[in-house]
């Protein structure tokens, strides 16, 4: 024990043993809302969902031990809400128009492991903040909103809160006969409330609320779809997933070398630019909370970096999408936690979670309310759309930071937080803030406020939309 101390400098960082293992599993509280998630969301690209369940579980407890190892810093990891979004609407192109770029999803998790192998190099070198830096605030700030509100339409859409209209494309489900809606409605509040109150877990405990009424309405009134499947096992279906991504190497070689090659490059950018500012605010937001800020400036910060660009290698060899250091670390600290031991305790719940398989599949096995044209079933979530709506909620905060007074940066930001859900798509969002935040600032004699990449990525996205977008 007193080497334990001494190595994570607990009673330095005027921490206890105790107050470590409390923040440990509080942190690990508060983001395990993501092993429900993850497995719902990816399942969506045609991966098994056991195989992403356990592979989100294994590369978020490597990521957890490397960050308390390596940087020794009360943060855990897992995969990035937005990423995952990212990965099965944009790579894999589920639910875009027919003909529009798709990549499998073994492809996807191809290029997943390149930018996370980048995202390490560029650790190791030091010129992460170079490729943070390049991209204006502004631009950061719509980003993080617009992927916000794009996963809340998904919550509404998942907790049947919405339906489609032959006049408006979109318009407000009743409730009368909407058990799911109902049920939808019942966790958000429920999920809100315990937020409000600051109870540890809050969105964790709305899914398990939430879930506990579906299958009461399910067996009241006779839901298709809910299958409860007990709560404890043995994990399984890892092989479905796992090396997968080597067998998407050559065809990604194949599109980079085709006219397809914009596309690659751009989303590669997207990917790396995602992963850089997530994991630069989180690391930035909780070491301030936590006081390990020296001078200004955060030591072995590299070093956390590096562990978060190794979840993503292990993430995508294993079957999920990036992993990434979680802005909940704060809880932990708030509970007293100053160092990596926490990250470590976290890890170790990620890994202890793999026998909770049954549940986890339960939650994300959808209630039937109906058949598409073709005969397949359509499926809501109410147990997961909460989740989704109150992440949402919480991304949206990022538009404090936007120039309201300065059209050029306050529009291309405005443009790029609404046409990511009014499109059903990240990149493009991405896109239209790329490109008009370049034309604001080429056309109103301030373009050396525009960074070159900008200036390239919106030559290259402009290029995308006009001649190889059908």
């Amino acid at each position: 024990m007193p080497s334990l101390r001494r190595f994570f400098e607990i009673e330095q960082r005027g921490s206890t043993v105790g107050r470590e293992v409390l923040g440990g599993l509080t942190i690990f509280m508060s983001m395990s809302y993501i092993l429900f998630v993850q497995p719902v969301v990816l399942a969506k690209a045609g991966m098994n969902s056991d195989a992403v369940f356990m592979a989100t579980c294994i590369s978020s407890a490597a990521a957890c031990v490397l960050m308390g190892l390596l940087a020794n810093y009360p943060i855990a990891l897992a995969p990035g809400m937005g990423e995952n979004f990212f990965f099965v609407f944009t790579l894999c192109g589920v639910a875009t128009a027919a003909g529009a770029f798709k990549l499998t999803w073994s492809e996807a998790l191809a290029l997943t492991t390149v930018t996370g192998g980048l995202f390490l190099l560029l650790s190791v070198v030091g010129f992460r903040s170079m490729v943070l830096n390049a991209i204006p605030d502004a631009l950061k700030s719509g980003i993080a909103a617009g992927i916000g509100l794009f996963i809340a339409l998904i919550g509404f859409e998942w907790g049947n809160l919405v339906t489609s209209d032959p006049v408006t494309c979109v318009k407000l489900a009743g409730l009368r006969g909407n058990h799911v809606a109902a049920l939808t409605l019942l966790g958000l509040g429920v999920t809100v409330l315990l937020m409000a109150f600051k109870v540890r877990g809050a969105i964790l405990v709305g899914i398990l609320l939430t879930t506990g009424a579906t299958v009461a309405v399910a067996s009241a009134w006779g839901l298709p779809g809910i299958r409860p499947e007990g709560v404890l096992a043995v994990p399984k279906g890892l092989g479905e997933t796992a090396g997968q991504f080597l067998a998407g190497y050559g065809k990604l070689l194949d599109k980079l070398l085709s006219k397809d090659w914009v596309h690659v490059l751009a989303f590669a950018f997207i990917l790396l630019f995602m992963d850089l500012f997530d994991t630069v605010g989180t690391l930035v937001g909780v070491t301030k909370r936590a006081g390990l800020i020296v001078k200004g400036k955060l030591p072995r910060a590299e070093r956390a970096l590096a562990a978060d660009a190794a979840g993503t290698v292990i993430g995508g060899a294993l079957g999920t999408s990036t992993v990434t250091s979680y802005i909940e670390s704060i809880t932990g600290v708030q509970a007293g936690a100053r160092t990596g031991l926490a990250a470590i305790v976290a890890g170790v719940c990620m890994l202890l979670a793999l026998f909770f398989q049954p549940l986890v599949r339960m939650v994300g096995g959808g209630v039937v309310v109906g058949k598409y044209p073709w005969g397949d079933p359509i499926l809501r979530y109410p147990m997961i759309a909460p989740a989704l709506i109150v992440v949402g909620a919480m991304m949206l905060r990022a538009i404090r930071d936007v120039e309201w007074d300065d059209p050029t940066e306050c529009v291309p930001a405005f443009l790029t937080m609404v046409a990511m859900p009014f499109a059903y798509s990240i990149s493009a969002g991405i896109a239209i803030g790329f490109v008009s935040y370049a034309f604001g600032k080429l056309f109103t004699g301030r373009a050396r406020e525009c960074p070159l990449i900008v200036y390239i990525f919106a030559v290259l996205f402009a290029i995308q939309y006009v001649l190889v977008m059908p």
